[in-house]
Order: structure tokens, then C-alpha cells, then sequence
């Protein structure tokens, strides 16, 4: 991985979460909880595409391919789970 790979990495997840933001909405908090699990899903899916060799939208040595599908994912479920509400007595 090369240090230009990197940043484009980091840019490229932190505008999915930022885009994802914009569709669902929502407080500051909201937004830096979309940008962390975009990053978190970004690096385990490049990670994940790595180990199995898996070729899918490579940009250099980045799999975009998979990484975004599970940057996407990891908000997803993310976004999902942070509006489950507990009951207080």
C-alpha cells in the first residue's frame, strides 16, 4: 500500500460517509458515526479483498471493489442499530 493509495482510501471513505449523511440526514454526531463506520467497513473490506485476492474495481494496489461494499454495508447496519431505542424504567 502506498501512501498516495492511502489518502485516496481516506478520502474516497470519508466522502461515502458524508454522502450517506446527506441521504439519510441527521445530527453532527450522526455524521461522524457515518464517516467512522465508512472507514472501519472501507479498510476491513480492502483488508478482506487482500487476504482471498480478490480483484474487483482495483485502483493501484486499493480494492475499491469490495471496500466500498462494505463501507456501504458497515453504515448501513450502523445507521440501522443506532435507532433502536431501549426502554427506561
Amino acid at each position: 500500500m502506498t501512501l498516495p493509495s492511502a489518502i485516496f482510501g481516506i478520502i474516497t471513505s470519508t466522502l461515502y460517509g458524508a454522502l450517506f449523511h446527506l441521504i439519510r440526514g441527521g445530527s453532527l454526531w450522526r455524521l461522524v458515526l457515518y464517516i467512522v463506520l465508512s472507514w472501519l467497513g472501507f479498510w476491513l473490506g480492502h483488508y478482506i479483498a487482500e487476504l482471498i485476492s480478490w480483484d474487483l474495481l482495483n485502483v493501484g494496489p486499493l480494492n475499491l471493489g469490495l471496500a466500498t461494499l462494505f463501507s456501504w454495508l458497515f453504515m448501513l447496519v450502523g445507521s440501522w442499530l443506532s435507532q433502536i431505542e431501549v426502554e427506561h424504567r
